[in-house]
C-alpha cells in the first residue's frame, strides 16, 4: 500500500495523549533519555539496599552534572529534600510513572532474521514490561514455526488481524531497508501508533504517530569518527 493511501485511511488514537501531554512535548528528547538512565541506576542502588540518594551521587553514577539531574527532574515536579536527597523508592516509582513503564506493553515484531531473532531472545524487554505477543515474516519456510518466547510466526498478510486480536501497542521492525516503509504503513493502518525501527532506513509516518530509529551502523560511524580524532590528537594509542 503506498504511503499516501495508508495515511489517508489511518485514524490515530492519540487525541487524549496530545491533550494531556502538551507540556511534555516541550521537554527535550535528551532529558527523556537521561530520565531513563536515572531509572536504571535507581533500580541498581535500590537492589543494593540504598534508601536515599543525593543528586551528586545520581549524577556521578550517570556521568552527568548534578545541576542537570535537578533540572531534568524539575520538568516533572518537586522531588527530594534539599540537603537530604531523594527517597530511592519514591523517585523510582515517580520516574516509572513519567516514562509509563509502570505497566506492561504488548509488541509485535516483523522480520525474524538474525536481528529479529536476537531481539526476541533479549530478556531485557520482558524484564522491563515489554512483551512480544506477535511475530511476522514473509518467508514461507519460517511461517508457522515457533520462536522464542513461544510465538508462531505469522504471514505479513495476517498482521492487521493479529495486531488487533493481541492488542499490540508497539510495532518493531527488523526487516531489510527496502521493506521497512511498507511494514510501517501496515502497522499504522492497523492503528499501531508507536514504532521501534531497527531497519537501516528512515520511515515516514504522520505527525500523530511515534517512531524511534535504531541504526547500529550510525553509532559505529560516530564511534569511528571520535576514535580517529583521538588517535590524531594522541589521546589514545594506535593498536600495533
Amino acid at each position: 500500500m503506498p504511503f499516501g493511501e495508508a495515511e489517508s485511511i489511518m485514524t490515530c488514537n492519540v487525541s487524549n495523549y496530545r491533550v494531556n501531554m502538551n507540556k511534555a512535548t516541550k521537554i527535550p528528547k535528551a532529558t527523556i533519555t537521561r530520565i531513563s538512565l536515572y531509572c536504571r541506576q535507581l533500580e541498581l542502588i535500590e537492589f543494593d539496599g540504598y534508601r536515599m540518594v543525593s543528586s551528586e551521587k545520581l549524577a556521578w553514577l550517570c556521568q552527568v552534572n548534578p545541576a542537570q539531574v535537578r533540572k531534568d527532574l524539575g520538568y516533572f515536579g518537586e522531588f527530594g529534600v534539599r540537603g537530604v536527597g531523594y527517597d530511592v523508592r519514591e523517585l523510582l516509582r515517580e520516574i516509572k510513572k513519567i516514562l509509563s513503564v509502570n505497566r506492561n506493553w504488548n509488541m509485535g515484531l516483523v522480520g525474524i532474521g538474525n536481528l529479529g531473532s536476537a531481539i526476541l531472545h533479549n530478556q531485557n524487554f520482558a524484564d522491563r514490561g515489554f512483551y512480544f505477543v506477535a511475530a511476522f515474516d514473509n518467508d514461507p519456510k519460517k511461517i508457522g514455526n515457533r520462536v522464542f518466547p513461544g510465538l508462531e510466526i505469522k504471514p505479513i498478510e495476517e498482521l492487521a488481524s493479529t495486531v488487533i486480536n493481541n492488542e499490540v501497542e508497539i510495532g518493531v521492525i527488523a526487516t531489510p531497508a527496502s521493506e521497512a516503509q511498507h511494514i510501517a504503513d501496515l502497522f499504522l493502518a492497523a492503528h499501531v501508533n508507536a514504532i521501534l525501527n531497527f531497519s537501516p532506513t528512515q520511515i515516514l509516518v504522520p505527525d500523530c504517530c511515534l517512531v524511534e530509529n535504531i541504526d547500529f551502523t550510525i553509532k559505529l560511524d560516530v564511534l569511528t569518527y571520535k576514535l580517529k580524532r583521538e588517535l590524531q590528537s594522541g589521546q589514545v594509542e594506535r593498536p600495533t
